[in-house]
Order: C-alpha cells, then structure tokens, then sequence
C-alpha cells in the first residue's frame, strides 16, 4: 500500500494536471491528500482560479501586443 502524499508531490501534481490528463491512481492520490490537506487544496483552488482567467484571454497573433511590431 502506497503512503501518504507530501504537500510536495501533490503540489507538483497539481502542477503537472496543467499540461497532461493525471492517471487514475494520481487522481484519487490527489484528491484524498486535498481532502485533508487545506494548504494543497488552496493551492489547487488557486491553479484552477488562474487556468479559468488565463483561457479567457484573448489569444494574441505575432505582430501584437508589447512585443510586437508597433513600437
């Protein structure tokens, strides 16, 4: 039987859900560390808060923005 998660390996798992589809085995390691761990579970609160802003941006083509072309 595998033991507990560290606030560690949940936060870098927390992370990782970013870029790919957690494995079921992750999923419910993390989701019981995030039951009774409170800092985790904000920090994935807060993952999630900016995910959801950051898809709301509108997308910006070379040439725009600060970076661009217009200086």
């Amino acid at each position: 039987m595998m033991g507990m998660m560290s606030r560690k390996q949940a936060s870098e798992l927390v992370s990782q859900g970013l870029d790919r589809k957690l494995g079921i085995g992750e999923r419910l390691l993390l989701g019981l560390h995030l039951r009774i761990c409170r800092n985790c579970e904000r920090f994935d609160r807060q993952i999630e808060l900016l995910r959801r802003a950051l898809k709301r941006l509108p997308e910006e083509g070379p040439g725009s923005g600060a970076g661009g072309k217009d200086r």
